[in-house]
């Protein structure tokens, strides 16, 4: 049987799942990181499955949703989104340090995943822990850079203006450029990747995935890339099943007794 448990890891609310029969012991670890205005609890399915699998997996609820919506949150919360993704990719360094230091994960096995900005921090992720040895992008992309850059283009076209001189926007850009995994590709240092995109998503559009993808699945013979031409921003059964199958393989997962 599956537990599903609260927590928090500092002011980091989550839910982490594990079989009963498995309290307590070091087993490999799956971080899934929900995406924009959603929460921890959306992606219990992956959570359920994995732990099935002999996973423990930590669900944490990103800045300013979930647990962690405060009583005033941000007037405009797109302004936030990348405030809220490089507090998501520090997050993910605490999660990790917490399961060392209580002996949560065996033999340094840690997976990172997640769908859209969870996607998104992911790839961050990975460009500042080495520590993570795999990772599953869903919807995101891992050009951080050219990705807000076309963000603030359809604000802009869309007649808002920017709370942002010039100089501000900027050093924004400079601040996303350090996690960008397209720029920061050695740092990759080829770990593999699951990554699922389709190509009519217009929230993240496919252009700021694909090229990455190229150059990746090229070089990086454990990596593996999905797409579609029907789901748009949503994650399909079909990619669902596929990741849960790829994160077992290339995660060691504790061995069932019997």
């Amino acid at each position: 049987m599956v537990s599903i448990q609260n927590g928090t890891i500092g002011d980091i609310p989550f839910l982490m799942a594990e079989k009963e029969e498995n309290k307590g012991m070091p087993l490999p670890l799956f971080i899934f990181i929900h995406g924009y205005t959603s929460a921890k609890e959306h992606n219990l399915h992956f959570a359920y499955t994995l732990a099935e699998k002999g996973f423990r997996v930590i669900l944490p609820d990103a800045l300013h949703h979930g647990e962690r919506i405060s009583p005033n949150p941000p007037k405009v919360m797109e302004y936030e989104f990348w405030n809220i993704v490089h507090q998501g990719i520090k997050d993910v360094g605490a999660i990790i340090d917490w399961a060392h230091e209580n002996n949560f994960t065996s033999d340094g096995e840690v997976a990172v995943g997640g769908t859209s900005m969870g996607a998104i921090i992911t790839y961050g992720s990975l460009v500042n822990n080495q520590d993570i040895k795999a990772g599953c992008a869903l919807m995101g992309t891992p050009s951080h850079e050219d990705f807000a850059r076309w963000q603030i283009e359809r604000i802009e076209k869309a007649g808002h203006k920017l709370p942002l001189s010039i100089e501000e926007l900027n050093h924004s850009y400079e601040l996303i450029s350090k996690y960008d995994l397209v720029q920061h590709m050695d740092k990759l240092n080829n770990r593999p990747l699951f990554i699922w995109h389709s190509e009519i998503d217009a929230v993240i559009p496919y252009e700021f995935a694909k090229p990455f993808v190229d150059r990746l699945t090229e070089n990086n013979n454990r990596s593996v890339y999905m797409n579609d031409k029907t789901s748009g921003h949503k994650v399909s059964r079909s990619a669902y099943l596929n990741a849960v199958e790829w994160i077992t393989q290339n995660i060691k997962s504790k061995k069932e007794t019997v």
